[in-house]
């Protein structure tokens, strides 16, 4: 079966999704496709009355169904049978992530939609094998740890790999007994909902996922601010995260896991194996246009190597070549909107201001939809905005070092400490300079994420609260209880 398919012809699901049907609204933000500019349709935006609506159906749903006092082999089996019917839907799953988005339709079906399946059964391993304990007191007294969950989450994912950021809300949360409030970009919102229509398709009881659409001043902070929600979980910029951070606290103290933005450094010694080294720093920069979070948009290399590297990866980013994300075999991936198309240029022009020098790369590719070539610039200081800025964007930075003092002071940034690369034979410095390096998350001789989901993943800095991902994930959706008694 052909994955490929025409956007104007494509079914999309309309309206917000709580308590189990759509809700119907004004319809005042468009969704555009960025592989060709046009505008796909019209989604309504969740006001805080619609929000306090879906908080309030996710209050009574969790109520009625008794969800987190359940038997957590029941929660186990009914996320189960959902991962069985995302992967049964991949195909549409996947149409509905590539139409609005910058996933190709082909790495949608068998690279998210896969993965948003196996970080579900996951997490659901963990409903019926985690627990409180038992703690030592007097032999006169008995004490207890208890882990309850919190209620209703609130989350809100992004527009650069929307099914499987929001598999990361919504598989701990419900795996851990709670109900869940979520609003994802208004720019890709629809594999979400769909996401939700198979959840209730699975067992999982009406009005335990609820999805609420709409933008980050109007429903994002109807949602983060509702006194209903008990804990708040967040993908997005820095910057929204501060907003997110203030609105929870005015509205009251509530726990949040906040996994916000990178500018991490690849650090390549000169002893390190170039080939790999070299797609490796490809893969870092250039995978859905250098449009998520661990991007590695600081290339840091040893003076010796630096000129030998340098030709590789331009020869790697000058094989790219754009496709439309509806196209069955997959391309290069556009720019989310022209906006952000403008802002990523605006950098770059910036930094040559500045001093730097592209080497490659540098605008647009000459053609329809926001495609912007993959970009590497060189000639940059500490204070370029190539360098402090996160761009968001195919757009990495090229500088150089003699010592290790120099390359850990190259890869260490004033704002952000998500990820980093280390590239060298050298174990033993390898294992030294990931202590040195300010970063939630270090890799060796790779760069990327893996599927081991057992590996969280969360920043330091400016780069985030919490951690997504691993057991953490699931305990950060319980909460403890103590529990003293005299005997």
């Amino acid at each position: 079966m052909t994955l490929a398919f025409d956007p104007s012809r494509l079914t999309l699901p309309s309206g917000h999704y709580i308590g189990g049907r759509y809700v119907e609204g004004p319809e005042e933000i468009a969704v555009v496709a960025p592989s060709n500019g046009l505008t796909l349709a019209a989604i309504p935006r969740a006001d805080a009355a619609m929000v306090d609506r879906a908080v309030a159906t996710a209050r009574a749903a969790l109520d009625s169904s008794g969800w987190g006092g359940t038997a957590p082999r029941d929660r186990l089996r009914a996320l189960h049978r959902w991962a069985d019917l995302i992967e049964a839907e991949a195909g549409t799953l996947a149409r509905l992530e590539a139409v609005c988005s910058p996933r190709p339709v082909a790495q949608a079906a068998a690279g998210d939609v896969m993965v948003t399946a196996e970080q579900i059964r996951f997490f659901a391993e963990f409903a019926d094998k985690e627990s409180g304990d038992l703690v030592p007191t007097s032999d006169r007294q008995l004490g207890l740890i208890s882990s309850e969950p919190y209620g209703v989450v609130g989350a809100i994912t992004p527009w650069n790999f929307p099914i499987s950021m929001a598999g990361w809300k919504l598989a701990p949360a419900l795996a851990a007994g709670n109900a869940v409030v979520l609003k994802p970009s208004e720019m890709t919102p629809y594999s979400t909902l769909y996401l939700a229509e198979l959840a209730v398709k699975a067992g999982i009881p009406e009005g335990l996922v609820n999805i609420v659409l709409g933008d980050g001043p109007v429903t994002g902070t109807a949602l983060t601010g509702h006194p209903g929600i008990d804990k708040v979980s967040f993908t997005g910029s820095t910057r929204a995260g501060g907003q997110i951070m203030e609105n929870i606290a005015r509205a009251g103290i509530r726990p949040m896991t906040l996994e916000l933005g990178g500018k991490s450094p690849m650090v390549v010694f000169a002893d390190a194996d170039l080939e790999l080294a070299a797609d490796c720093l490809d893969r870092g920069i250039t995978p859905n246009a250098g449009q998520f979070c661990v991007a590695g948009s600081r290339i840091v290399v040893a003076r010796d190597i630096a000129e030998e590297l340098a030709a590789m990866l331009i020869e790697r980013f000058a094989r790219h070549v754009p496709a439309a994300t509806w196209e069955e075999v997959p391309g290069f991936s556009p720019i989310i909107s022209e906006p952000q198309l403008g802002r990523i240029d605006g950098i770059v022009g910036a930094a040559v201001a500045q001093g730097g020098e592209i080497l490659c790369g540098g605008d647009r590719f000459d053609r329809e939809g926001s495609f912007y070539r993959p970009t590497l610039i060189g000639g940059v200081d500490a204070a370029n905005p190539a360098v402090t800025e996160e761009i968001f964007g195919p757009v990495a930075t090229f500088q150089t070092f003699e010592t290790e003092d120099e390359a850990m002071a190259l890869a260490s940034h004033p704002t952000y400490g998500l990820c980093a690369g280390l590239f060298t034979r050298d174990l033993n410095r390898a294992l030294r300079l990931s202590r040195r390096i300010e970063a939630g998350t270090v890799w060796i001789n790779r760069y990327g994420r893996s599927h081991d989901h057992i590996l969280p993943t969360g920043g330091w800095k400016a780069s985030g609260l919490g951690k997504d991902l691993g057991r953490e994930a699931y305990l950060a959706n319980r909460r403890t209880k103590s529990v003293l008694v005299d005997l």
